[in-house]
């Protein structure tokens, strides 16, 4: 289990994790536009889209927080080591959260 400020460490200095989470964003942003117009809070995850692809660096700032958070009860080796995948998976579950 990564410490709080081991999670700090992460969200302030990692900036190949960092730049891992903005392509998901950038990846989300593509599953939000192709998505039905029924999904739940569609249009604040438009909103949210919109504004992760004019900015993509300050949603991803603001996405990495998120995504350390769900994964706090893994060490800081497996959540800077994780896979393309699973860095997806996360950003996704977190852009509701973010778009509200």
């Amino acid at each position: 289990m990564a410490t709080y400020a081991e999670l700090l460490t992460i969200a302030t200095t990692s900036d190949a994790f960092k730049q891992k989470i903005k392509v998901a964003c950038i990846v989300a942003c593509e599953v939000i536009r192709s998505e039905s117009t029924n999904t739940a809070n569609h249009a604040a995850r438009l909103g949210w889209a919109r504004s992760t692809l004019s900015n993509p660096d300050m949603a991803a700032t603001q996405m990495v927080l998120a995504v350390l958070a769900q994964n706090k009860d893994l060490t800081a080796a497996q959540i800077t080591g994780a896979s393309d995948e699973s860095v997806q998976t996360a950003v996704n579950a977190a852009v509701d959260l973010l778009a509200a």
